[in-house]
């Protein structure tokens, strides 16, 4: 397997592979990205929600990496959407982030109960990528119907919509939508970071029989062979961890080419069961909170 990077649907080249800083403390967050540079990482996602953009953009300025060869993706956070707002959202992120241009601004949730403010916000995107503050715009978390209401209104199409897959939780039919639309499927949790239940029992994915035989025939950990797994189906991951030999071990994954029936195994490990919030469930009321300045 030899695409490292990801063509998005205008043409911006995006590295198959990021660092994720989800639920990363900001502490521990320098220390992460600076670790991915130097392994190799050439790009990063975080969110206004996480609260260590800061520290992102502090780990890129010390790394040494020239800025044009890093792929830095932020979100815009639910309390932030309405056309100005978001303009705002994006001056925010991007003054923690330490940059003048954002590679990839996505919206973090749709809004379903107030699907206009996340249209609203949508378009503010696009105005930002027409003026180059951004170079490609995108989604997360969307589902089909969600996708639909917006592509009635928008004049870009989202370059990625970043959603919760692994083995375990797959989500074909918005993956199969966004393919149709030129949409690419980016993974949170692509190694189903999340402990699930199977068959009543409380395990992990990392400990499943399927994975771990497949990835003992290729003299590699489960994790490596989940990501690969992503990446020979065409999809971005963002795997996260905080451990340098962790973070080293998820990136050397180029080399693994599973076959059509590995492909298939694993595809078969579907359970059905989200890990993270059902998308229908997002509310300001509940989920609402204030994005700092910078």
């Amino acid at each position: 397997m030899s695409n490292t990077t990801i063509t998005l649907k205008n043409g911006v080249q995006m590295p198959a592979i990021g660092l994720g800083v989800f639920q990363t403390p900001p502490e521990e967050t320098r220390e992460a990205v600076k670790a991915a540079l130097a392994t190799g990482y050439r790009h990063i996602d975080t969110a206004a929600a996480y609260g260590n953009e800061k520290e992102v953009g502090q780990a890129l300025a010390d790394s040494g990496v020239p800025r044009d060869e890093v792929f830095i993706e932020t979100k815009i956070w639910i309390s932030d959407y309405g056309y100005d707002q978001t303009l705002h959202g994006f001056e925010k992120s991007a003054a923690k982030l330490g940059v003048e241009q954002i590679d990839l601004l996505i919206l973090h949730q749709a809004l379903p109960t107030d699907f206009d403010r996340t249209l609203e916000a949508y378009r503010a995107l696009e105005t930002l990528l027409e003026q180059g503050k951004v170079r490609a715009i995108g989604v997360s978390n969307f589902m089909v119907d969600h996708l639909t209401q917006l592509l009635q209104r928008a004049t870009v199409v989202p370059a990625v919509n970043q959603i919760e897959v692994h083995p375990y939780f797959q989500q074909p039919e918005v993956q199969a939508f966004g393919a149709d639309h030129g949409i690419v499927t980016q993974a949170w949790s692509p190694i189903g970071g999340i402990t699930f239940y199977r068959d009543g029992e409380h395990t992990s994915t990392l400990e499943d029989p399927t994975i771990v035989r497949i990835a003992a025939a290729h003299a590699k950990s489960p994790a490596q062979v989940m990501l690969a797994w992503h990446l020979q189906q065409g999809r971005s991951v963002i795997p996260k961890s905080t451990k340098a030999h962790r973070i080293a071990e998820n990136f050397d994954v180029f080399d693994v080419e599973l076959s059509d029936e590995e492909l298939a195994a694993i595809n078969a490990l579907e359970t059905g069961r989200r890990g993270g919030p059902e998308p229908a469930d997002i509310t300001l009321e509940a989920y609402g909170m204030p994005i700092p300045e910078a």
